[in-house]
Parts: structure tokens; C-alpha cells; sequence
């Protein structure tokens, strides 16, 4: 759902004054200046985004963005930006997680939040190391590799993103690239239109501690899969069928050569819709933006709720 204005805001305004103390060279400038840019060509105004954060380098993008913002618990964007949306379905949500983040401590929420398919955006900040906290091995490193910032080779298996979000039941995932811009504010656009639940994993470097997955490792590696003929629509469940195992493999590709792109693009039935069927009121009546009180009289008494409690 895009909520436009007759008058679009400016870049800037989308911006705040607060000073970015990101490392210089770090690929969340150039995530941050795509979701600037996206919000920009949308024409959303500023009051209805609502963009929700956790903990890392990522997580402070809320403090750089006009919007609403929530800068909530580790790993716990994801669940704050779906109640924000279930509240309001009439704002665009907007959450941001490190993979550390996103697929560490907050993995259960990353996967009941595919079987939901509440309609918002997800970004996922992959670099491949705990950036925060002096570089530690993130569920996205590859096995075996050893950036400058950890004593010994990682082995753990990875967490590949947009397998898990396939099997977990997004129904819009994909993967850009941070110092891509154009690419990536085109897909951060195709996420805020899609209606459902729309994953972006960002490969962004991490100048400061891995010293492997860099600009001149992904620059000669990431491809367009939607430039080679692959279509990412599904258009009927029979289709999404057939989409989904073929886009798991085009997920697993690693090395000489890095997809990215719209990999699945699948409308089928939201939780909002879901929750209309069971609430006939949900969705046309406004709770949150309802008033409570007229003329200083409240509208609805709620003593004897209070003294439930008692």
C-alpha cells in the first residue's frame, strides 16, 4: 500500500540532522540514500512511514530518516514494525535489520513473519559480520572464511536469506546491492508496491572488518537474474508452486557469480485481509486514530476493565 501526496517532499526532507557516525565508505550510506530516494519518487509523506530498527550499525537508520521511527530491541524489528502495521493498516512500514540482528537472535521472527505475509517491507543489511560489536562472524559468512576481524576460519554453515525467506512464505523476495544505488532504489520501489510481505537482502561491505566480502569482491560477482530472462511473477498458486524451487536454487549460487534481483514476486491473500475475515471492522474502522475524548469527556468508559485488574 503507497500512501502519496499531491506535493512531493524534497530528498532532504526525508533526512534529519542527526550526524551519521556510520564508518566512512560503509554500505549503509548508500542503503539509507536508495530508501531516501524511494520514498522521494513514491511521493509518501513523511507521517505516513513508519521505519522500525534494532540493534547494530544498521539499526540506527531509523535516527537518519524524517519518519515515524522505533528503534526497538535486538532482533526484535521485525515483530515491532508487524504490530505497527496490524494497528494501522493505512501506513507504509518500513523494517531494517542487520543479518546478525535479523538472523541471530531474531530468526523465529524472521520466519513466523514469511507465514503472516503482513503487507510491509523488510531490509536486510548483509555484510557478513557483527559490525557493532568489533566484527564477529554473522549467520550470513560463508563457511570457512576468515575476515581480519576473527582469530580463527568460521565453521558454521551459513543462513542463506532468500532461501529462508522463500520457505518461510514471503511473498516479494529479492537482493540488491549497496553501492548500487539505482538498482537498489528500483528494488526498495518494487517492495513498498508490492502487497505482502517484501524481503530485500542488501550485500553491502563492511570496510572496517571484513576485509573479504569488499567492493571488488561483489562488483565483478553480482548479476541481474531478471536481465538473464529469469520472471519472478507468479501470477496463481500453481505458478508459485513451480517458482518458488526454481528461485531456492538460483538462491544458492555463491562464487564466481552472485544473483540478485526480484526473485519471487507472488500476490496472494495479506494478514490483513486474513483479519478482516474474522474482524468485520478491521481495516475500515481506525482504533488508533479514533479520538478518545470529546469536549474532555471520554468516549468510552473503562472502569470496569480497570477493575478487572484489581
Amino acid at each position: 500500500m503507497i500512501n502519496t501526496a499531491s506535493t512531493p517532499p524534497k530528498p532532504q526532507s526525508y533526512k534529519t540532522n542527526v550526524e551519521i557516525d556510520w564508518c566512512p565508505g560503509c554500505g549503509d550510506f548508500g542503503i539509507l540514500n536508495s530508501l531516501v530516494l524511494a520514498l522521494q519518487e513514491l511521493k509518501i509523506p513523511n507521517e505516513n512511514v513508519v521505519l522500525t530498527g534494532g540493534i547494530g550499525c544498521s539499526s540506527k537508520i531509523p535516527h537518519y530518516v524524517n519518519v515515524n521511527t522505533l528503534h526497538t530491541l535486538h532482533g526484535r524489528s521485525l515483530v515491532q514494525a508487524q504490530a505497527v502495521k496490524m494497528a494501522n493498516p493505512r501506513l507504509e512500514v518500513i523494517s531494517a535489520s542487520g543479518d546478525g540482528d535479523g538472523l541471530g537472535i531474531g530468526s523465529a521472527h524472521f520466519v513466523a513473519a514469511g507465514r503472516r505475509n503482513v503487507d510491509m517491507t523488510y531490509i536486510l543489511f548483509d555484510n557478513g559480520v557483527y559490525g557493532l560489536t568489533k566484527g564477529q562472524a554473522s549467520p550470513t559468512l560463508p563457511y570457512g572464511e576468515m575476515p581480519k576481524s576473527i582469530e580463527t576460519e568460521n565453521i558454521k554453515f551459513p543462513v542463506n536469506p532468500l532461501f529462508l525467506g522463500l520457505a518461510s512464505g514471503f511473498t516479494f523476495v529479492s537482493r540488491s546491492y549497496s553501492y548500487n544505488i539505482k538498482h537498489l532504489k528500483e528494488t526498495l520501489i518494487r517492495a513498498m508496491k508490492h502487497r505482502g510481505l517484501s524481503l530485500v537482502d542488501v550485500m553491502q561491505p563492511c570496510v572496517t572488518y571484513n576485509n573479504i566480502n569488499t567492493k571488488e569482491f561483489y562488483d565483478p560477482r553480482l548479476y541481474d537474474i531478471e536481465k538473464e530472462g529469469w520472471n519472478p511473477v507468479a501470477s496463481n498458486e500453481n505458478e508459485y508452486k513451480q517458482k518458488v524451487p526454481q528461485a531456492v536454487l538460483k538462491s544458492l549460487e555463491w562464487g564466481d557469480k552472485i544473483p540478485m534481483g526480484v526473485f519471487l514476486d507472488y500476490q496472494t491473500e495479506t494478514y490483513d485481509q486474513k483479519l478482516q475475515k474474522l474482524v468485520p471492522d478491521y481495516g475500515k474502522k481506525n482504533y488508533v486514530m479514533d479520538p478518545i475524548h470529546s469536549n474532555g469527556k471520554p468516549l468510552n468508559d473503562v472502569t470496569d476493565l480497570m477493575n478487572s485488574f484489581c
